[in-house]
């Protein structure tokens, strides 16, 4: 046997922190060296953080990585264990996103990333140049400082692996994996048994499963073991990285961390035998056969032993049932996580948000009470690092820390009900009764009178006075009133949320949080610059179908059982009178219902769907319960609004990203703000196939009249009797 212990890990580091990210990478390095391990993986450019963007282009960056690895290689970290650092490099005049493997105060190989990230979230190309030099490892030429320090002049860069005495290991850099001929198809016939894949991969709802089949099928076919390292927290911006660091033997998960997490460090180790591999790869012909010819991968020759042999007290890693988050959880403990991230880091006292007893206000209350029992829960499991923030953000004293979530929620968590004369009964209690059910500092305030105040002023001004529609006025004067209260509202979030503090003599400032979700983004559905202009928005890319199936999940294992009466009420706006023969509802409002809207996005951003194209498609979906005129209608009446509107995503607040037709402008959907909403030649090809269409129902309802009249149809095949049992059998 040849036995190996290598451990993983989850890294909570953040953009262009270098003392936090060098802490973190030393605090997993010990814990490794502890449990015994002799390789220690950890996440794509951690040294840095994943999320520096734009400074990746500044030299300071690399320098600081540089004066990182120094100190890491000048002290003892590196002995006796392997340790992949995540860097950028520059090479010549390119920059390079970079694994750089050392050993013993050495750097052994840098192995630079051949295939970058470029869609979705990620925008590689921009900062890093992908390496293309397959045929042979070059000589890199260390900064001068690094190679005085080290006495170690060159380093060899490029693709290729390191040949230990006992295995070959070799680096695989997250989007490489998921590229259409990865490398470790390749580095498995030159020998290599041992993957070290460095990942920056972002949570999205219901992904999990696809990043774990990927570690799986990379190792069930031919062999190896295949160690993943993530991130995992905010690093900086509107993503969480979702860890989930994992070590796969031969298609088996024999070690999974966590998805979601306060912790700063998380170690994963595992014990796995080498001789499974070769025996696994022993007992495939096509693998032997295919290894005979392969292509010729360079490597470094190291002259020293990973492995150990066998013995008794040293018990192997078994397959483990891999852990996966229902939807409901992910959405509870991804955005909880990544508002605790948020709050630590900003410098702020807590969250305020406008709580309106609606879906998706009480949605956002529900995940801030989850973080907050998040943190009660990671305090009493004895995480220091989050004991210390908890008491620095609550201002405890006298030795005194959260034991209660709710006490804790009250120290840190303003709701405010900001009502109107539009305002009913039911939201106001609803959000009452959430409240005190999660803990926060509640308020209920009257907007009336600064509405009342701002119309007289208008008035003063033009000698008129706008009218709500069920009153007699115009549309213009409705939306008008509306949008009065929903800016005002925005305007009294922000005055409380710098001010109440100081009213309770606590220091600095709350966070003001969004509640609009991806579908009334998507839509338009939702007042520029109302109180969805916020600081931070945890559900900005969760749609609304999600977040009602998240309602009724956190009233029962969350503990707020009034969510379920939220998630039973029409969602309202409550912007418009209530009259007895009208209240105003969001569906209604919209022309198109939530599920609609899903519907609409996914087609649009996944599926990369234009008018037409979404169209055609939806004739399919949709075609036995609507006609092609009344599904032609629907999407010229969604691409409508979605073009009139799309101004306001240029101004979204910043959303934590969960889902994949998110319409976010600021680097995830990258479209245009004007649009010529008429999209005259688009609709007009919608027009001409809905004629065509219209004229094919006419031709074949004709061709089954006939048959049910049992006129021989079809050069005489397919007669139907006159009468038949199943008149269309023969069309």
């Amino acid at each position: 046997m040849r036995l190996l212990k290598v451990a993983t890990c989850n890294l909570n580091q953040w953009a262009m922190d270098f003392d936090c990210n060098i802490t973190n990478i030393k605090e997993s390095i010990c814990r490794a060296k502890e449990a015994g391990a002799v390789i220690r993986l950890g996440p794509e450019l951690e040294i840095t953080g994943y999320g520096c963007e734009d400074h990746f282009m500044e030299l300071d960056t690399v320098n600081h990585a540089w004066d990182c690895l120094k100190e890491l290689l000048l002290g003892d970290w590196t002995d006796d264990i392997l340790c992949s650092f995540g860097m950028p490099v520059i090479k010549g005049s390119e920059r390079y996103n970079c694994q750089v493997l050392c050993l013993n105060r050495k750097i052994v190989m840098i192995r630079p990333k051949m295939w970058l990230a470029n869609d979705g979230n990620y925008r590689e190309l921009r900062w890093f140049t992908a390496w293309k030099q397959k045929e042979h490892l070059e000589d890199f030429l260390l900064p001068n400082d690094i190679s005085e320090a080290l006495s170690q002049t060159t380093v060899p860069f490029g693709y290729g692996y390191i040949q230990f005495l006992d295995t070959a290991v070799a680096a695989e850099v997250c989007e490489e994996l998921f590229s259409p001929i990865p490398p470790h198809a390749e580095l498995a016939l030159n020998g290599v048994e041992v993957y070290l894949n460095a990942s920056g991969s972002h949570h999205q709802l219901r992904k999990l499963d696809l990043r774990l089949r990927s570690f799986i099928g990379a190792t069930h076919t031919r062999g190896g073991v295949y160690m993943y390292s993530n991130h995992q927290g905010c690093d900086g911006g509107r993503l969480y990285y979702d860890g989930c660091s994992c070590i796969v033997v031969n298609g088996d998960v024999v070690a999974q961390g966590s998805q979601f997490s306060l912790k700063d460090v998380e170690l994963v180790v595992a014990q796995v035998d080498l001789d499974a591999v070769a025996s696994l790869r022993g007992s495939i012909s096509s693998f032997q056969e295919q290894a005979s010819c392969k292509p010729k991968v360079s490597s470094v020759a190291v002259h020293y032993k990973l492995c150990q042999p066998f013995k008794l007290q040293m018990s192997l890693s078994s397959p483990l049932k891999i852990q996966y988050h229902s939807p409901e959880e992910e959405i509870a403990f991804g955005p909880g996580c990544w508002l605790w991230d948020y709050l630590r880091r900003s410098g702020a006292s807590g969250f305020l948000l406008p709580l309106s007893g609606g879906a998706d206000s009480s949605s956002v209350a529900a995940i801030v009470g989850c973080m907050c029992q998040l943190v009660v829960k990671e305090i009493s499991n004895g995480d220091e690092q989050v004991k210390a923030d908890a008491i620095r953000i609550g201002h405890y004293t006298d030795g005194q820390f959260p034991t209660d979530s709710k006490e804790f929620a009250r120290r840190i968590f303003y709701t405010v009900f900001m009502g109107s004369e539009n305002s009913s009964n039911a939201t106001r209690t609803r959000a009452k009764v959430l409240a005190e059910e999660i803990g926060s500092w509640h308020l209920d305030v009257s907007i009336d009178g600064v509405v009342s105040a701002l119309l007289s002023l208008f008035e003063t001004l033009t000698g008129k006075r706008p009218r709500y529609k069920v009153d007699g006025g115009s549309n213009i004067e409705n939306l008008g009133l509306q949008n009065i209260q929903a800016r005002i509202r925005m305007v009294l979030a922000f005055m409380l949320a710098s001010l109440l503090p100081w009213v309770h003599r606590k220091p600095g400032f709350y966070l003001v949080l969004g509640s609009s979700n991806v579908d009334e983004g998507l839509r338009g559905y939702l007042t520029k610059y109302d109180c969805s202009s916020a600081d931070i928005n945890p559900i900005g890319s969760i749609s609304k179908q999600d977040l009602r199936r998240f309602l009724r999940w956190a009233a029962v294992h969350l503990g707020y059982s009034s969510l379920a009466e939220v998630e039973a009420a029409p969602p309202t706006a409550e912007l418009e009178p209530i009259r007895s023969d009208y209240s105003q509802l969001d569906e209604v409002d919209m022309g198109m219902t939530y599920e609609e809207l899903s519907v609409y996005g996914r087609l649009r951003k996944i599926f990369r769907c234009g008018p037409v194209s979404m169209f055609k498609n939806l004739c399919y979906k949709w075609g036995t319960k609507l006609t092609p005129s009344e599904i032609a209608d629907k999407v010229k009446h969604f691409f409508k609004y979605y073009s009139i509107n799309r101004h306001k995503m240029t101004v979204l607040t910043p959303s934590y990203h969960a889902e994949s037709y998110s319409p976010e402008d600021n680097r995830f959907d990258l479209r245009q703000f004007l649009y010529n909403a008429s999209w005259p030649y688009q609709f007009r090809k919608i027009d001409e196939l809905v004629q065509q269409l219209d004229g094919d129902r006419v031709a074949i309802t004709k061709s089954t009249d006939q048959v049910n009249a049992g006129v021989t149809v079809d050069g005489g095949m397919g007669v139907v009797a006159a009468g038949s049992g199943n008149p269309s059998a023969g069309v």
